[in-house]
């Protein structure tokens, strides 16, 4: 049976600890408030990295909330909004995914991973025709020097031809700079 000193005992140092001026929440220089921004001098970490590297990672959602902090630092420009439907395209959101693509489209006509990512989505959406001429602009605009257009370009027009081609097809998304994403087709 506990008796009341050693109870005291044990929550004694409870006690003294929670006493103790270690920092913890006290607000520094008299801020209540939680720091925002970067801290001067410092710079703060691309947006669009972020964002690719949560794709990388499977972390579609986080991945779009990069793409947006980007494009509240930079604007809705042709890397941002190819990312954001990118991302659209990987958490199932076609219907965004062709809109935010087309637009990217609209700021550069000559971006092939934007043609490209547009191009998967018509796949996933069952337009086959239009997906082949559009994987058809990618590969003519990147001169044919991406191995994943041209895959994609390849499985896109095999399946115009035979709506029941049933192959395994694996549709890959690219974007500037290294690395590529994939999405697999669903028969």
């Amino acid at each position: 049976m506990w008796h009341i000193s050693s109870k005291i005992a044990c929550l004694a140092p409870l006690a003294l600890a929670a006493c103790s001026s270690a920092g913890g929440l006290a607000p520094l220089d008299g801020d209540v408030y939680a720091p925002t921004g970067t801290p001067a001098g410092e710079q703060s970490v691309d947006g669009l990295l972020v964002g690719h590297r949560l794709m990388k990672a499977g972390e579609y959602e986080l991945a779009l909330d990069a793409y947006y902090r980007a494009a509240s630092e930079q604007g809705f420009n042709v890397d941002v909004l190819s990312a954001i439907g990118s991302a659209n395209l990987q958490l199932g959101r076609l219907g965004q995914a062709e809109q935010v693509l087309r637009q990217a489209i609209e700021k550069d006509e000559t971006f092939p991973p934007a043609w490209n990512n547009l191009g998967v989505v018509l796949m996933e959406q069952g337009k086959y025709g239009e997906a082949s001429r559009v994987f058809q602009l990618a590969f003519a605009l990147d001169s044919g020097q991406s191995a994943e257009i041209r895959e994609n370009l390849t499985l896109a027009l095999a399946k115009r031809e035979d709506p029941a081609y049933s192959a395994p097809e694996e549709f890959r998304l690219v974007r500037r700079g290294p690395g590529v994403y994939q999405i697999l087709e669903t028969p």
